[in-house]
Order: structure tokens, then C-alpha cells, then sequence
């Protein structure tokens, strides 16, 4: 009886074995260089520069990996990872992504990594999960390409942060417009011959009129927000430093009435969120609201305070998305024909390898 027991068992286990995955279980795979992939691909890194709070726009560089899942009742999620660059336009920098320059390796390159869920439902794509880091590329590699280029210096360092104030007082000094308000230090440099700092940060408009100015304090940002980008090199001189500025100011953002609960319009600068007042920041990720800590130590604003992932994403209907299993490429016993082998991953490598 105990035998008969046995074989029953054994007959059921292997019939489970035998089944093939049902639809929903399984995902199909894309090569990384096609255009399928690559559309959600640049999906995803529109949305990454959509919520940047800090630093500069990022351009796709190469697709790692992409798995298609299904997902019921109908549409498709892409478990899509890329690899970014950073561009040289300002995170606040209206400037389309496709029309800023990729940093070269010479001026100290930063890369992005970057996992995202992305969602293809009647045909159109949108961002359900988001989770990314960026790390600049190592002295040696910057070494090998060009000995003598600074590298990048900690934001906060004693030399870089009086190399802004006095930058942002020059532009103030001989500005006939508002006075403008420090926003971030985006990027800096010390470079040893000649001695000098380079400096990028990003400021803002206020209430008040930069000739009549005497305590910033008092000052506000415009309700209509108005940002600009400045570069600037401080030379030091015997007995003193010389200071050279450039800011473009960008137009500035209406203000736009937004729906409340019960019923009133309460007006909303467009953006605003781009540039928080202070840290820290509450940052959009995917379905979920979390908060963006930023680092003392830094010599660049890296891309994992952007945004948060979020391991199980939900549909607008409310349905969660799970990983499932790898596709099922035969039963056993069974000859499988031969077939076209999907790949390559990871992609093409669009500007240059990190």
C-alpha cells in the first residue's frame, strides 16, 4: 500500500514538473539595441531628468539588460538597466536633454547606473519604479587621458565655497536686475597651475534688487520662480585674487493654478520642486514620496538621492507587479528546435565606456 502511495506521489510531482509556465509567469527577452528597448530606454531617462533636484542632465549611454514581463489584465513592464552620462546642462537648465553635450572624460566624466520598471500599455510608456547612483570616473582613468586636468574637489571645501560667495557677489554687484540667492553648488575643480578654483552652482531670483541689497536675508524667492546657471574661475594674485563670472539666466516659471480638494485654485510655480529652498527634498518615486538626505562629503550630487525604488510597483488599477520566473526553454525529455538566439546584451555603447 505504502509503495502505491509512493508512485501516486511520484506521478503527481513529475506532472507538475511537466507543465509548462502559464502566460504571466514568464518573460521574454529583447536585444538591448532594439528600438523597442531602446524607446522605453529613453523613456526612462526622460523621467530621470524630469525629477532631478540637483546636479546636471544625463543622456543614455547603454542598455545592460531588458526583460519583458507581462502584466495582467494587459500591457507589459520592462525590467530595463542602463547605463547615463552626465550632460553639461544644469539639472534646472531648460535645455532638452537630446541638445546638451556629453561631459568629456577630460572634464572629469560621471556616470549613472540605472534600474527602472518601465510600463507599456496601448502602445505608450511610463515609468512605475526608479532606482539610480552615479560615481564619478577615477583619477586614474581621467590620468591616462589627460596627466595634467583637475579633478573633481569636495563641494563643501573651504576654497570652493569662497570661490561662490565671491562669484555670486560679482554677478549681484554688477547686476541692474534682482538679487539672486545661492541654490546649490553643482560642480567644482582646484586647478594647481595657475593656483585657481572653478566653480559651477546654480541661483535663483529674489524680491529684491541687487543694487539696493544690504541684508540677503530679508530677501524672497520670486512667486513666479526665475533660476540661472553661473561659471566662474578665481585666480589667486599676490596680494589678492582675481574673479571672472558668467551666468545665463533662464526665463521664468508661470505660476499655474492647481486643483484643491475643495474646489479653489491655489497657484503653483511650475517646477518649483526642481529647486527646493532647503533640504531635505521630497522627491517623487514612481508610486511612493520619500525623502532625499544629501551628503556633506560630495564631489558631485549623485543620482541615488534622486529617487527611491520601489520593490513591488502598482498599477493604475491597483494590481501589483511581481517578478516571475525565467522562460521555460523546454520540458524535459522533449527536443527543442533550434531557434534565434536573442541577443546581444548589453547594447551599444553610445558616446564613450566609463
Amino acid at each position: 500500500m505504502k509503495s502505491l502511495v509512493l508512485v501516486l506521489c511520484l506521478a503527481q510531482l513529475w506532472g507538475c514538473h511537466s507543465i509548462p509556465l502559464g502566460p504571466g509567469l514568464v518573460y521574454r527577452e529583447l536585444n538591448c539595441d532594439d528600438p523597442e528597448t531602446e524607446q522605453a530606454a529613453l523613456v526612462a531617462v526622460d523621467y530621470l531628468n524630469s525629477n532631478l533636484l540637483r546636479g546636471y542632465k544625463h543622456t543614455l549611454n547603454q542598455i545592460d539588460k531588458v526583460k519583458v514581463w507581462p502584466r495582467r489584465p494587459m500591457g507589459e513592464v520592462f525590467e530595463i538597466e542602463i547605463d547615463t552620462l552626465e550632460t553639461t546642462c544644469h539639472a534646472l537648465d531648460p535645455t532638452p536633454s537630446a541638445n546638451c553635450s556629453v561631459r568629456q572624460l577630460r572634464q572629469h566624466a560621471v556616470e549613472g547606473d540605472c534600474d527602472f520598471h518601465v510600463l507599456k500599455q496601448a502602445g505608450q510608456f511610463s515609468v512605475l519604479s526608479a532606482k539610480c547612483d552615479s560615481s564619478p570616473d577615477s583619477a586614474e582613468d581621467v590620468r591616462k587621458v589627460c596627466p595634467d586636468c583637475p579633478l573633481l574637489a569636495p563641494l563643501n571645501d573651504t576654497k570652493v565655497v569662497h570661490a561662490v560667495d565671491a562669484a555670486l557677489a560679482a554677478f549681484n554687484a554688477r547686476n541692474n536686475g534682482p538679487y539672486f540667492q545661492l541654490v546649490e553648488v553643482s560642480r567644482a575643480q582646484l586647478v594647481p597651475l595657475p593656483a585657481s578654483t572653478y566653480v559651477e552652482f546654480a541661483v535663483a531670483a529674489t524680491d529684491c534688487v541687487a543694487k539696493d541689497v544690504t541684508d540677503p536675508a530679508h530677501c524672497n524667492l520670486l512667486a513666479e520662480k526665475q533660476y540661472g546657471f553661473c561659471k566662474s574661475t578665481l585666480t589667486e594674485k599676490v596680494g589678492g585674487e582675481d574673479v571672472e563670472v558668467a551666468c545665463t539666466v533662464f526665463q521664468t516659471q508661470p505660476v499655474l493654478p492647481q486643483p484643491q480638494p475643495d474646489g479653489t485654485n491655489v497657484p503653483s510655480s511650475v517646477g518649483a520642486s526642481a529647486a527646493p529652498e532647503s533640504p531635505p527634498a521630497a522627491v517623487m518615486a514612481g508610486p511612493l514620496v520619500v525623502s532625499a538626505p544629501q551628503p556633506k562629503y560630495q564631489a558631485h550630487h549623485d543620482l541615488r538621492h534622486t529617487f527611491t525604488g520601489v520593490a513591488s510597483v502598482e498599477s493604475a488599477s491597483g494590481e501589483p507587479f511581481h517578478m516571475g520566473k525565467a522562460p521555460m526553454l523546454g520540458q524535459p525529455g522533449v527536443a527543442v528546435a533550434a531557434g534565434p538566439v536573442v541577443r546581444p546584451c548589453p547594447g551599444r555603447i553610445r558616446h564613450f565606456k566609463v
